[in-house]
């Protein structure tokens, strides 16, 4: 795999054999970086990183200029900034990418409905029924990147093959700015070169596994036979000897549905009051109620995240007998996580809620609906809401002493692109 920093990027330049390679996978170019360039034409480039000037802040995207130096999204952004000082921090403006990520998306749709996003700044999509009207796979993806730019500003890079897998390689090599053609003739030569931590689903440990086993690259893992790969690690040895053999039958799914939402906060300072991290848990339990709202889906799986100041990591969940997109209920279970996580109160960097098993909000009324008064006053202040702006109302606990944080963070992949 390329660089993220694009010094080992790939494209197609000239004609190339496109028949059968009907997935896009469009990837913008260190999207949140890239729209504080277009609205600061000054920042072009300069080394940018985009998140809270803090030291707990985590670099949410970083401009090419940065990447160079080593600066990766996630990173600490103290660490980023001793290995580039000169860079420009930005605090991140979630709303002006949204917006832009929605007309993007429109792009998209112009050249097939067929299109499948994966996170705020990336999408599948299946080209198959647009060729007769727009050209060959490849002419579309090149149409696609002039489209995006002359009416955005913003770069892209796109790949093109015959497997949703393949286009996502293939993309990430053509950073940034690019274009890559992976004929299917050529998936296998493409494929098979690569190390096996570029497979999907191969984190460290399945690395380390597939290593210690005298796996290096994809095509070692191609030529193990299947059945050892699924005795040493089930069912994902199967999928991972399917995909080293370029094979991924699945389709553009055009209602895919978000599979969790939540929102986690970093304190600037380390909490141990009892009283700020419920009033945290009460803000952060109302934001992710209104996206399920929003979303018209219930969740039935509450779960609570805490970071220790040593970076201890610590999450729990409970179901609930009945699904809810009303935050008072999704608090309440938070809060009874809280004290049967945090007996030692130790101190808390991080706290975080998220919301599982998410499904469409039922139609039909629960004989006993246990949550009606509070869901009838949370739809009231999302109309509020709507017509005067986000914040206007809010619980009274929340008007107390807020702690100071480095920023929220929510569901929306980190912009790595």
């Amino acid at each position: 795999m390329g660089r993220s920093d694009g010094s080992e990027r790939v494209v197609t330049r000239g004609p190339v054999d496109d028949t059968g390679a009907n997935i896009l996978h469009v990837d913008m170019d260190a999207f949140y970086a890239s729209v504080e360039v277009l609205d600061r034409p000054e920042l072009s480039g300069k080394p940018l990183i985009v998140g809270h000037a803090t030291g707990r802040s985590v670099v949410s995207s970083a401009s090419y200029e940065a990447r160079r130096f080593g600066v990766r999204a996630a990173m600490p952004v103290a660490q980023a900034l001793r290995l580039c000082p000169d860079a420009i921090v930005v605090d991140p403006r979630m709303g002006r990418y949204a917006e832009l990520s929605r007309q993007v998306m429109q792009i998209f749709r112009r050249a097939t409905p067929l299109v499948e996003p994966l996170s705020i700044d990336e999408a599948f999509l299946d080209v198959t029924g647009a060729r007769k009207l727009l050209g060959s796979p490849a002419h579309i993806a090149a149409q696609l990147r002039a489209w995006v730019r002359h009416e955005t500003g913003l770069p892209a890079s796109v790949g093109v093959a015959g497997t949703k897998f393949v286009a996502k390689l293939a993309s990430g090599r053509a950073k940034p700015d690019g274009l890559l053609v992976v004929p299917v003739a050529e998936t296998l030569d493409f494929l098979h070169p690569l190390p096996v931590g570029a497979l999907w689903g191969v984190g460290p440990s399945t690395q380390a596994t597939l290593n210690n086993m005298g796996l290096r690259t994809v095509a070692d893992l191609a030529a193990m036979p299947r059945e050892v790969l699924e005795r040493k690690l089930g069912v994902g040895g199967v999928r991972l000897w399917q995909l080293a053999n370029g094979i991924d039958v699945r389709e553009v799914e055009t209602g895919r549905a978000e599979k969790s939402i939540g929102h986690e906060e970093t304190f600037e300072h380390d909490v141990t009051d009892a009283q700020v991290l419920r009033r945290e848990l009460l803000r952060l339990s109302a934001r992710a109620a209104e996206r399920l709202r929003q979303a018209s889906l219930v969740a039935r799986t509450v779960s609570l995240k805490l970071r220790y100041a040593d970076f201890r990591t610590v999450t729990r969940s409970r179901t609930l007998g009945e699904p809810t997109s009303v935050g008072k209920r999704i608090y309440d279970e938070a809060a009874v996580l809280l004290d049967e996580v945090w007996g030692d109160r130790a101190p808390i960097r991080l706290i975080g809620v998220r919301l599982d098993q998410l499904d469409a909000e039922a139609g039909q009324p629960l004989l006993w609906d246990p949550d009606e008064t509070w869901r009838d006053t949370e739809r009231a202040v999302d109309g509020i809401a709507a017509k005067f702006g986000a914040g206007i109302l809010s619980p009274a606990s929340l008007l107390g002493t807020k702690p100071r944080r480095v920023g929220d963070s929510d569901h929306y992949r980190g912009d790595r692109g």
